[in-house]
């Protein structure tokens, strides 16, 4: 998931990376419901209060009928692996230490235009790195996992990621 202040075009404090370098997202009032369902094991998307389309990521303003209010809702958490990458160096210190690892796209069942950016897992304490890329195929199906990230300010982070069903 992208920085959240980049949902919503606010200034949000970059509380910093993980405890292991891994870059964090800043919460705002704009996602700020999504890390709180996230924390509790719950994936949630935003939806127009007024249209009832579900959008993601969030933010202010529904696309379609241009409603500022707005709801989460929960969804399945099962997905469908609609596209990834395998990064490889130059990357940032942390991630270059663990490279290659996978970077997905997950479309989900309920909603397939609704999509998310995470990391394929064996386990929700699992490293991105712990899946041979070379087994990752496109249209496998997947359940969200949480992966909680603890930033050294003690604050954390719960994050989707996604195993396979």
């Amino acid at each position: 998931m992208a920085n959240a202040a980049a949902f919503s075009g606010s200034y949000t404090a970059n509380l910093g990376p993980s405890i292991e370098g891994y870059l964090t997202p800043a919460v705002d009032e704009e996602c700020e419901e999504f890390f709180e369902a996230a924390a509790k094991g719950q994936l949630v998307v935003q939806a127009c209060s007024s249209c009832g389309r579900l959008r993601h990521p969030p933010r202010p303003m529904c696309p379609w009928c241009r409603s500022t209010e707005r709801e989460w809702q929960p969804v399945s958490g099962r997905g469908t692996l609609w596209s990834y990458v395998v990064p490889h160096p130059p990357l940032l210190p942390a991630y270059a230490e663990i490279a290659p690892y996978n970077v997905i796209v997950v479309a989900l069942d309920d909603h397939p235009t609704i999509r998310f950016v995470g990391n394929l897992v064996n386990d929700p304490s699992g490293s991105i790195s712990e899946i041979d890329p070379s087994t990752i195929r496109i249209g496998e199906p997947l359940d969200v996992v949480f992966a909680v990230l603890v930033r050294a300010d003690g604050s954390s982070v719960a994050i989707p990621r996604w195993v396979r069903r």
